[in-house]
């Protein structure tokens, strides 16, 4: 079918483009590419969703999906305990050599295995790594998986 809409063209020159010079170059369609995108060709980069200076490339994560952790190392808290307890904060106890600490009140999630750790302290939080129960324990303390 298309062979006949063709057919009217034979024998002329520009094939119904116009004067010989246009269809000559990527000044007839306004540069090349996604040129143009912040001048000329706005609406067009709007519409198929790219502009100049943002390249969008795969998924967005919807951002209510996305949970904010907190995280803290071991050795961290290794160094912070005996401060922490003497400024009298309402989430660190000390009982006989042993350090009791709730990670939930203050919006820790996760308690993660990095460094080494010297004192007894028995740690509340909703999440800890392998590495870090391992180590919490054979140092003495304790680790309680809390669900608030």
């Amino acid at each position: 079918m298309t062979h006949i809409n063709t057919k009217k063209y034979r024998g002329s020159r520009t094939c119904g483009g116009g004067t010989h010079k246009n269809r000559r170059g990527a000044g007839n369609r306004g540069g090349r590419g996604h040129a143009g995108a912040n001048k000329h060709h706005f609406i067009r980069a709007l519409k198929e969703g790219y502009r100049k200076g943002y390249i969008h490339k795969g998924f967005s994560r919807p951002q209510s999906l996305i949970k904010k952790q907190n995280n803290v190392n071991i050795n961290e808290l290794n160094e912070l305990v005996e401060y922490l307890f003497e400024m009298n904060t309402e989430y660190i106890e000390k009982k006989d050599d042993v350090y009791i600490i709730n990670l939930n009140s203050i919006n820790i999630n996760k308690v993660l295995g990095s460094g080494m750790i010297s004192k007894k302290i028995e740690i509340t939080c909703s999440n800890f790594s392998k590495r870090a129960i391992e180590k919490i324990e054979q140092a003495g303390g304790k680790c309680i998986i809390s669900s608030d």
